[in-house]
């Protein structure tokens, strides 16, 4: 393994159900694959890295995630293409998932950036951004 690449993220959910619909197309669209799978939690691996999503204890659901607090602001993903990234957002759309930065799309992240973000169901962003 080469120093410093990352191993896994692991994110705490309100509702895995809804976490695993939302994160399991998007995430096989980028290439990762179904990797490990328990009554609690789900993960997909692409190479050596992995994502894992855990449902939340009923007693630490009080709080809701926002990504303005201490803590992850957002992921972001590396799509093949203009096109591909395009053709997600396309899909995002039909789905009704929350669209970010709509009216600056797909530059919100300024002119040399082309990219889409969106939230997850917990409001976690989600930037998909072409190389």
């Amino acid at each position: 393994m080469s120093k410093g690449l990352l191993h896994h993220i692991e994110i705490y959910v309100s509702d895995l159900n809804r976490s695993i619909e939302f994160w399991g197309w998007f995430l096989e669209e980028l290439g990762y694959n179904a990797f490990q799978e328990w009554e609690n939690g789900r993960s997909w691996k692409l190479e050596d890295t992995y994502i894992v999503f855990v449902q939340t204890e009923e007693q630490f659901l009080d709080v809701p995630y926002h990504r303005c607090r201490v803590g992850l602001n957002h992921l972001a993903f590396y799509a093949e293409s203009r096109q591909h990234v395009d053709a997600i957002t396309k899909k995002l759309e039909d789905i009704g998932i929350n669209m970010l930065y709509t009216d600056n799309y797909p530059f919100a992240g300024g002119k040399d950036h082309y990219a889409v973000y969106f939230e997850d169901p917990d409001r976690i962003k989600v930037e998909l951004v072409a190389p």
